[in-house]
């Protein structure tokens, strides 16, 4: 809808059953892509992402990768004869604006009804754990936070800080915006909480609200960045998990982030939700077209 604005580059190297590689395996053939797509158009200067359920992680890890920092660019001010020094980080080289995720799983899918076709079940939730890396691979353990490569923490939570040459919180800070967008019932593969990157009791009430330009928006939330010592922690039992999910909140919340609610309640396909929010189909799924009007109009060029 922005041809004479924007370039769309649809991202190609994780396809099918390259999926299942893993988070980091994915997000490195991400970067790659970028670069490439970076080298054949010479003139881009800004770069946004925009990806939906797991791609929003592979995508944090691949701006991770491609995160330049700041370099010190001596300009003349010709009116005040003196030089200053601007210093801007870069994503690839491009100025980073809008990184957007779809219904993505930022605190993981494991427990807390993070999956909801677990029904929220305790036992169920735990067999998941031991068997989804059968089924999904090394990418299962990543978003279930079982993976522990040569004795480091799980992947997510090196991905809520700078970690060795990665620079994943760095390169979040880069863009002028950061965006989620997540279904507040009815999708039952990434529950509200982790696309949402809430605790429990910050999830918002959002019934009563009416959006009559886009219909299925049914809360908009502006979070500022919180300090380490400003987050308030809440209180969590003695579970690992729980005090992992805990870390990934807090880690995100140190960045500011744009939260936009979708309710799909009333929708035929409301229980394709995950899909309809992406419009994957543009017949099956066009109830959520208004969905991606919204993403449109707020795009920052």
């Amino acid at each position: 809808m922005l041809p004479d604005k924007v370039i769309v580059h649809c991202s190609e190297r994780n396809m099918s059953r390259l999926t299942l590689d893993g988070v980091d395996v994915m997000g490195e053939r991400l970067a790659n892509e970028v670069l490439e797509v970076i080298e054949r158009k010479p003139n881009l200067r800004k770069i946004s992402l925009v990806a939906h359920s797991v791609g929003g992680l592979v995508a944090r890890y691949a701006i991770g990768r491609l995160y330049r920092s700041p370099q010190k660019e001596n300009v003349e001010d010709s009116a005040a004869e003196t030089r200053e020094e601007h210093v801007k980080a870069t994503i690839g080289g491009l100025e980073a604006i809008n990184f957007i995720t779809v219904a993505t799983p930022h605190l993981g899918s494991r427990g807390n009804k993070q999956v909801p076709f677990l029904f929220g079940v305790t036992a169920f939730e735990k067999a998941a754990g031991l068997v989804i890396h059968w089924i999904f691979k090394r990418t299962g353990r990543h978003l279930f936070l079982t993976d522990a490569d040569e004795g480091k923490p799980p992947l997510l939570k090196r991905m809520i800080e700078d970690y060795a040459d990665c620079f994943f919180m760095s390169a979040l800070r880069t863009f002028k915006r950061r965006v989620v967008y997540s279904n507040v019932g009815y999708d039952h593969i990434v529950g509200w909480r982790t696309s949402s990157i809430r605790r429990k009791n910050e999830l918002p009430k959002w019934e009563d609200n009416v959006n009559e330009k886009y219909p299925h928006i049914v809360y908009e939330e502006r979070c500022k960045a919180y300090d380490a010592e400003e987050c308030n922690l809440v209180s969590i039992e003695d579970n690992y998990f729980d005090k992992l999910e805990e870390e990934l909140v807090t880690g995100l919340s140190r960045v500011s982030w744009e939260k936009v609610d979708v309710s799909f309640h009333t929708c035929r396909q409301r229980f394709a939700a995950h899909s309809v929010i992406q419009v994957k189909d543009h017949t099956m799924h066009i109830e959520g077209a208004d969905v991606i009007q919204h993403m449109i109009d707020h795009f920052l060029l």
